[in-house]
């Protein structure tokens, strides 16, 4: 999109082995990488994250995380948090950090959106600048209308159709595919459009130093 600041992808162990310096290349600015998901466990560590995130600093690319909620109450989404603060600790991030709620689509907007703010709380404890990453009706059904202003927004909509369950102004990143195609990844990658200068606001910041 023309009002777009940067094109990002983002990755999990599914995409296998990636060039990052291909992706850097094709016109990408940056990625968001899957740190895990749930609650600590040694086998929900996303195995591709400690070298998407070694690779693609090295390539030059911005970076940024989320961690797969499966969270069904706010404390259960708090310890999410926690786990995805350990599997960040040490690293920094010019893009945000963010919690990934797609699996809450049966829980009350009164329970999403504690869980969202338990979340994102727990990672602005530890200095994060942290997001809410879902697909867009969820912003509308599940979430009071204040949380999309609270903490800033990454909404799915493939169907190159603009996010319109959440104010324009305040998403900051729209996924806009799930099968794009990207020199250096293999097969179909997530693409997105990013709206804000985040890497200067949270350079800005001194936010996401873990």
């Amino acid at each position: 999109m023309s009002n777009a600041v940067y094109r990002l992808i983002d990755l999990s162990k599914w995409n296998g082995k990636v060039d990052f310096n291909r992706v850097r290349c094709a016109g990408i600015d940056g990625v968001i990488i899957r740190t895990g998901f749930g609650v600590a466990n040694p086998r929900q560590i996303d195995r591709r994250f400690e070298e998407y995130y070694s690779w693609a600093k090295a390539a030059g690319l911005y970076v940024g995380a989320y961690h797969y909620s499966y969270a069904k109450t706010a404390a259960e989404a708090s310890a999410e948090a926690e786990f995805m603060l350990k599997i960040l600790k040490g690293k920094s991030f010019e893009l945000p950090v963010y919690g990934d709620f797609e699996e809450q689509g049966k829980i009350s907007r009164s329970v999403c959106t504690a869980m969202v703010k338990a979340f994102c709380d727990r990672l602005e404890d530890a200095g994060a600048w942290a997001g809410i990453y879902s697909y867009d009706t969820f912003f509308r059904d599940k979430l009071t209308s204040d949380m999309p202003k609270r903490y800033t927004v990454w909404s799915a909509r493939v169907e190159n159709i603009f996010p319109k369950c959440v104010s324009s102004a305040d998403v900051g990143i729209w996924q806009h595919s799930w099968k794009g195609r990207v020199s250096g990844v293999s097969g179909d990658v997530d693409l997105d459009y990013c709206f804000k200068d985040f890497p200067a606001l949270i350079k800005r910041t001194g936010l996401n130093r873990f």
